[in-house]
């Protein structure tokens, strides 16, 4: 059983940044890929950005590729988002989930745990 908390979410203008976290409870956080996924009002929940257990592989949405940057501490159960040169279309709430299978996923259905979700607001 995995539980994740995610945090750092809040508002911010156009051009600015934030970093989001997900703390995680569990050895199995560990073990697998996680990733970030987000969800603006009326829309599908859509991938942002992902890392393998080790951290050594990232893969990005081609939205957010080079102003995003998603990163691991394997050693703190934490996973984070960096998010910089936020765009209004960013706006969305931010989901962190740890997938089921050993490689990189995309589809939201390959990921087992989810946390609550932590908003993001960007104004222009």
């Amino acid at each position: 059983q995995v539980q994740l908390v995610e945090s750092g979410g809040g508002l911010v203008q156009a051009g600015g940044s934030l970093r989001l976290s997900c703390a995680a409870s569990g050895r199995t956080f560990r073990r697998y890929p996680t990733g970030w996924f987000r969800q603006a009002p009326g829309k599908e929940r859509e991938f942002v950005a992902a890392v393998t257990w080790s951290g050594g592989t990232t893969s990005y949405a081609d939205s957010v590729k080079g102003r995003f940057t998603i990163s691991r501490d394997n050693a703190k159960d934490t996973m984070y988002l960096q998010m910089n040169s936020l765009k209004p279309e960013d706006t969305a709430v931010y989901y962190c989930a740890v997938s089921q299978f050993s490689s990189v996923r995309y589809n939201p259905s390959d990921y087992y745990y989810w946390g609550q979700g932590t908003q993001v607001t960007v104004s222009s």
